[in-house]
C-alpha cells in the first residue's frame, strides 16, 4: 500500500477533489430558482450569495485544523484527508437542505436559515481547498507556483465539469435537480479520493518535468471542455452526446494517474543516483529565518498573529478586497446580467461554464508564468497580481459598455484576472510569511473577498439595479441596469492594482533573495 502512496498519487487525487468542489462558481446555474421558490428580490437575492463568499472564504478554522493535523510528524500522514472530511460534511448539509427547501420537502425556511445552508455548502469549500493547496505547496516547494495554479486551475474548472454533469443527468432539466446532484455525486467522489491525500516533503530533480506533465492534462481538459461547450452552444448536443461528452471528462480526469504511475517507476529506477533532498528547512521555527528587505523585514513561518501585524498582509488582503471582490460579484451576478442582456438560457449556461475555463486560464497561467519568470528573471510575484487587476478593470469597463458580445469579452477578461489571484496570492502567502501557517493566513486574507462581494453586491450592483428595475416585478432589460455597478467596480480594481504596485516595491529584494537560496539547494 505504501507504493501507492507517493506525493503524485496524493496531487491525483486532489486534482479530483478540486474538480468536484467548485459548485461556489455553479451558483447562476440554480440562483433562479432560489430566487422564485423562496420570493426573493435581487438585493435578497444577492444577500444570501453573499455567505455563499463568505463561507467559501472563512478558511481560519481549515487553516488552525490542517496545521494541528498535518504540521507534525505524529499528524502528517493522517491531516489532510481528515480536513477533507470535515468540509465534505459541511457539504452534504449544505446542499441537500438547499435542495430540500427549494423543492417543498421542508417548509420554506427564513432568509436567516437559508443563509446557514448556503453557508455550509461555501464553508466546505476551504477545507478541501487548504487539504489540496497547502498539501501541493507543501510537496512540490520549489514549485509552488505551478503546483498550487494547477490545484486552483481545476478548481477554477469544477463548475465547467458539474454543469457539464448536470447536463448528462438531466439535459437542461430543472435546476432543482443540479442541488441535488450536488449534494450527492461530488459526495462520493471526495470521500472515495480523500484518504490518498498526504504530505511527503521531498524535492526531486524530476519534479518539474512531471509538473508539467500534469499542467498538460489541465490544458488539454480545459480545451475540451471548451470545446463541448462551444459546440453545445452554436450547435446543441443530444442527451446521449452529452452523456458520452461527460464520460470523457472522466477519463481525461484519470490521466493524472499515468503522470503518478511514470513518477513512481522513475523515482525507484534514480533513488540510487538521486538521493531525496530534505525540505524540513521550511519547517524552521519562525524567529530563525528572518529576510531583510530595503527597509522592511520578511519574517517566514509567520504565525497568523506575526503576519497581521505586518504592513504586507494589509496590502494583500487590500488588494483582494478589489480583486476577489469585484470577481465574487461579478459571478453571483452574472446570470442576471445575461438576463438583461435577453440571451437565452443555453447562452446562460455556456456563459457559466466558459467563466470557468476563463477562471482555469488564470488559475494555471498566473501560477505557471510568474514561477517561469520568478526563476529565471527574478520577477517578484506581486507584478502579475498588479497586471491582472489592471486587466480586470479593463473588463469591467467593457462589460459596461453594454455593447453587443460585451458580455462575453468582458467575462474573459474578468474571468482570468480573478482565477490569477486564487493562484498568486496563496503562492504570495507562502513565501512571505512561511509554509507552515499558510492554510490559515491564507483564507484569513481570503475574507477580504466575501468583504468586497457584500460591498459591491449589495450595496453597489443590487442598489441600483433595484433603483431602475420594475416595481411591479424587479425585472429589468437594458444595459443601463448594470453599467453604473460595473464603472464603480473598474475604479475598484485599478485601485487594487495600485496597492499590488506597492507590494511588488517592497517586496522586490525579497524575492532576488529568495531565488538565490532556491538556486542553492
Amino acid at each position: 500500500m505504501e507504493r501507492v502512496n507517493t506525493k503524485w498519487v496524493a496531487a491525483a487525487a486532489s486534482i479530483w477533489i478540486q474538480s468536484f468542489s467548485g459548485a461556489t462558481y455553479t451558483f447562476a446555474i440554480y440562483s433562479s430558482i432560489l430566487k422564485s421558490s423562496q420570493s426573493y428580490d435581487q438585493s435578497t437575492l444577492d444577500f444570501v450569495s453573499v455567505f455563499k463568499d463568505i463561507g467559501g472564504t472563512l478558511g481560519i478554522f481549515s487553516g488552525l485544523l490542517y496545521t494541528a493535523m498535518a504540521s507534525t510528524p505524529h499528524g502528517r500522514g493522517r491531516g489532510p484527508w481528515v480536513v477533507v472530511f470535515v468540509g465534505l460534511v459541511q457539504w452534504f448539509l449544505g446542499f441537500f437542505f438547499m435542495w430540500a427547501s427549494v423543492v417543498g420537502l421542508i417548509p420554506k425556511p427564513p432568509v436567516a436559515v437559508m443563509c446557514l445552508f448556503v453557508f455550509l455548502a461555501g464553508h466546505s469549500l476551504p477545507f478541501f481547498n487548504t487539504a489540496s493547496v497547502v498539501t501541493a505547496a507543501r510537496n512540490f516547494s520549489d514549485y509552488g507556483g505551478t503546483a498550487v495554479g494547477i490545484m486552483q486551475g481545476f478548481l477554477g474548472l469544477s463548475g465547467a465539469i458539474l454543469i457539464q454533469l448536470y447536463h448528462a443527468v438531466s439535459g437542461e432539466g430543472n435546476p432543482a435537480t443540479f442541488i441535488l446532484l450536488l449534494a450527492i455525486v461530488p459526495t462520493l467522489v471526495i470521500f472515495l479520493t480523500m484518504p490518498f491525500v498526504r504530505v511527503y516533503e521531498t524535492v526531486r530533480t524530476s519534479d518539474k518535468k512531471h509538473l508539467d506533465g500534469l499542467s498538460v492534462i489541465s490544458l488539454i481538459i480545459a480545451a475540451y471542455l471548451m470545446f463541448v461547450i462551444t459546440v453545445q452552444n452554436v450547435l446543441g448536443l443530444s442527451r446521449s452526446m452529452q452523456i458520452l461528452s461527460f464520460v470523457l471528462v472522466l477519463l481525461l480526469l484519470a490521466s493524472p494517474l499515468l503522470v503518478a504511475v511514470r513518477a513512481l517507476r522513475e523515482e525507484k529506477q534514480m533513488a540510487l543516483d538521486h538521493p531525496v533532498l530534505d525540505t524540513s528547512v521550511l519547517l524552521i521555527p519562525p524567529s530563525s529565518i528572518i529576510f531583510p528587505d530595503g527597509d522592511h523585514v520578511v519574517r517566514e513561518d509567520s504565525n497568523i498573529l506575526e503576519a497581521m501585524s505586518t504592513l504586507n498582509f494589509w496590502l494583500l488582503f487590500l488588494a483582494m478586497l478589489c480583486g476577489m471582490g469585484s470577481g465574487f460579484a461579478t459571478i453571483n451576478n452574472i446570470r442576471q446580467i445575461g438576463e438583461s442582456l435577453r440571451y437565452s438560457t443555453v447562452q446562460l449556461n455556456s456563459l457559466v461554464s466558459l467563466w470557468s475555463i476563463w477562471n482555469f486560464l488564470g488559475r494555471f497561467g498566473a501560477g505557471y508564468i510568474s514561477d517561469t519568470f520568478l526563476h529565471q528573471h527574478s520577477w517578484p510575484r506581486p507584478v502579475f497580481m498588479a497586471i491582472t487587476l489592471g486587466v480586470m478593470a479593463v473588463g469591467h469597463i467593457v462589460v459596461a459598455s453594454g455593447l453587443q458580445g460585451s458580455l462575453y469579452v468582458g467575462s474573459v477578461l474578468i474571468g482570468m484576472a480573478y482565477g490569477s489571484q486564487w493562484s498568486l496570492m496563496p503562492t504570495i502567502t507562502s513565501e512571505i510569511f512561511g509554509i507552515r501557517h499558510m492554510g490559515t493566513i491564507y483564507f484569513t486574507i481570503s475574507i477580504a473577498g466575501p468583504v468586497g462581494s457584500y460591498l459591491l453586491s449589495v450595496k453597489v450592483i443590487g442598489y441600483f439595479y433595484d433603483k431602475v428595475a420594475s416595481e411591479v416585478d424587479n425585472s429589468c432589460f437594458g444595459s443601463q441596469c448594470f453599467r453604473t455597478s460595473f464603472v464603480i467596480m473598474a475604479s475598484v480594481a485599478l485601485f487594487g492594482s495600485l496597492v499590488a504596485s506597492v507590494l511588488l516595491f517592497r517586496t522586490k529584494k525579497f524575492y532576488k533573495k529568495l531565488v538565490a537560496k532556491r538556486s542553492l539547494k
